[in-house]
């Protein structure tokens, strides 16, 4: 019988780290259960359904679809009745074929449709993202008969249809066309060819920007072509060769998690969906951006991350002087 490998947990102000698989611990350590019900946003990035194994771990196949569909109840179980799961997954391909698989969509579904959970799918967003490398490499590349597979899918569950929700605090700066017509007050109003009606007033509010758009670009494709993205998205860009974790990896000869969730993305629906003091949780931390933002956003948090190389990685993140609360470990 293989040993258990040891539980470690490591601290910061507001939250707490833990060494170990998610799934056994969430559904097995008494003290971890009590987490249950108290959950207002589960946001991650778990291992994509690769055909090549990779080093942070992920299953193929059924196998994945099996294991991915079992989260369903997990889950459930630990979000507060208005909390949010909110999902990153990339597209699968089938092996040694230049086609597209349904696995995420089968994942989706299972999800859903899991009788022991009580899920929902409130909406689909895309992650765009123009600097990613081109794949599947095989059939892009090598030989050229695909476009780059570009784009991740992010999910927002929940289980009820009216989970909290803001989205005032995630607005996006407004056009200069729309700066230009508060300024002016005055628009052509009236009935339009879309056979919508425009009153007279509807659009001359200031409300601080517009509602932001379920697509992101999280690089800037063209610096002449203006991305109008929620200030949190673009505050924290998965590229910024220049932010504090990346600069440390580099010099401590460190090779960063190769899947990272984008900041950006994580500071969103944080925003968006909970409200300072709720509980965030990571069961796939990898080097724990989740609950690096978190602590910057004054949210308490909890993460899972079961490999010693990442621990060392979320380490180095907390270090960061600007954050002012290291990750110490207690047990």
């Amino acid at each position: 019988m293989a040993k258990k490998k040891k539980t470690y947990i490591y601290k910061s102000k507001l939250g707490m780290l833990i060494q170990g698989n998610s799934i056994e611990l969430l559904d097995t350590d008494d003290e971890i259960a009590a987490l249950k019900g108290k959950v207002n946003l589960i946001i991650t990035s778990p291992p994509f359904p690769l055909n090549n194994k990779k080093q942070y771990g992920n299953e193929k196949g059924e196998e994945y679809l099996k294991w991915f569909i079992e989260l369903a109840p997990i889950f459930s179980n630990l979000l507060a009745d208005d909390g949010s799961l909110v999902i990153e997954i990339g597209n699968a391909w089938e092996p040694e074929r230049p086609v597209q698989s349904l696995l995420h969509l089968e994942c989706l579904f299972g999800l859903v449709k899991n009788p022991n959970a009580n899920l929902r799918l409130i909406q689909e967003f895309i992650c765009y993202n123009p600097s990613k490398l081109p794949s599947p490499a095989q059939w892009v590349t090598v030989n050229r008969l695909r476009t780059v597979d570009s784009y991740t899918h992010v999910w927002w569950l929940a289980k009820t249809d009216f989970p909290k929700a803001d989205n005032s605090k995630v607005l996006r700066p407004y056009s200069k066309s729309m700066l230009q017509l508060l300024k002016k007050q005055k628009y052509n109003s009236g009935k339009r060819p879309s056979e919508h009606h425009i009153s007279e007033a509807g659009f001359l509010k200031d409300n601080g920007g517009s509602i932001a758009h379920n697509f992101f670009e999280m690089d800037i494709l063209d610096e002449k072509r203006e991305v109008r993205l929620p200030h949190s998205v673009l505050s924290f860009s998965n590229t910024n060769s220049n932010d504090y974790f990346l600069k440390t990896c580099r010099e401590k000869n460190v090779s960063p998690h190769p899947a990272r969730m984008s900041g950006g993305l994580i500071n969103f629906f944080t925003q968006f969906l909970t409200n300072e003091g709720d509980l965030v949780l990571d069961p796939f931390s990898g080097s724990n951006t989740t609950g690096y933002c978190a602590e910057k956003l004054q949210r308490k948090w909890v993460s899972f991350e079961i490999k010693d190389e990442y621990i060392d990685q979320a380490i180095i993140r907390f270090s960061d002087p600007a954050l002012k609360s290291p990750l110490t470990k207690i047990k």
